[in-house]
């Protein structure tokens, strides 16, 4: 019990804790899938609105989270990267088996592209020491960390080139996980709108150093006040994990490190079923505990 608690006394923040369903507990059981094809749709938020907990589909499009135990009924709620949301009915206590989903995909509509002229050079944004500081930050599947990569200097932004993690050694530093990008444009400049809006699942080599994501492919245009980039934690294999708590701490996945470059909080965690909260976390000198996180960007000239 020592060793638990003074492990988790060393991440320097507070985490989010997995827990497999308890024996006995009435459970929803099903798959998501694209509407129009049928194909599965991997890494789906599976939320239940008044219990505000869920969970995430595996690489399969399968899920399992627990009924409704609060109220006589509940919201279920599912979000897919460029996909529709959805809502399901569900009753209090009641069990469902081999449940489809299916999702309608999102209509992406075509707007009117300025191109930006000028000689093009490449814009290092987010943290810049390659020396992390003390502490961890890990997550559940279904739950993100967010920087705000700031652009400091106004200057003229492009396409979004990589994307970079520093991940440290402890851990599971090779298991996937989904790089997402967002608009600032929630509550309080919160993450919101998807920037990047294909299913971008990588996996680092090792850890104890930057992983780099190549987004050359994409095509993302960074907005010009900068953009979040987050690390969501997914289901790999047949594991299943819903948001409850439980007595043993477990490790699940890769650990990022924290920087303390910046005085102001840049990063944001999220949660199925509770969303997006700013992490206000700082050191003895003020600095404020952020995500290692950066990314290169086209600059107009």
């Amino acid at each position: 019990m020592l060793k638990r608690l003074l492990f988790i006394a060393l991440l320097g923040v507070t985490l989010p804790i997995f827990a497999q369903a308890q024996s006995g507990q009435v459970l929803l059981k099903g798959v998501i899938v694209d509407q129009a094809t049928k194909e599965p749709l991997p890494f789906t938020s599976i939320g239940l609105k008044d219990e505000q907990i869920g969970a995430l589909s595996n690489e399969h499009g399968q899920f399992v989270v627990p009924a409704p135990t609060k109220n006589a009924q509940d919201t279920l709620l599912i979000m897919a990267l460029g996909y529709v949301r959805k809502t399901v009915v569900v009753k209090r206590g009641a069990a469902l088996d081999n449940l489809t989903i299916e999702v309608p995909k999102q209509a992406v509509a075509l707007k009117e592209v300025t191109v930006k002229s000028g000689k093009v050079k490449n814009l290092g944004l987010g943290a810049k020491t390659n020396n992390p500081g003390d502490g961890m930050i890990q997550g559940q599947a279904g739950s993100q960390y967010a920087f705000f990569v700031k652009n400091d200097k106004n200057k003229r932004l492009g396409a979004v080139r990589t994307v970079s993690f520093y991940i440290g050694e402890n851990g599971f530093p090779r298991e996937p996980f989904r790089v997402r990008l967002y608009k600032a444009d929630g509550n309080y400049n919160s993450p919101n709108t998807d920037l990047l809006t294909e299913n971008v699942v990588v996996s680092a080599p090792q850890g104890g150093q930057w992983y780099t994501v190549d987004l050359t492919p994409y095509n993302v245009v960074a907005p010009d006040e900068g953009f979040f980039v987050a690390m969501e934690w997914v289901v790999s294999g047949d594991k299943f994990f819903t948001t409850n708590f439980m007595d043993d701490y477990t490790p699940y996945g890769q650990i990022m490190k924290p920087t303390f470059e910046f005085k102001e909080s840049r990063t944001w965690t999220y949660s199925i079923g509770k969303g997006w909260n700013l992490m206000t976390l700082a050191n003895g000198n003020g600095q404020r505990y952020n995500a290692m996180i950066k990314a290169d960007v086209d600059m107009i000239k």
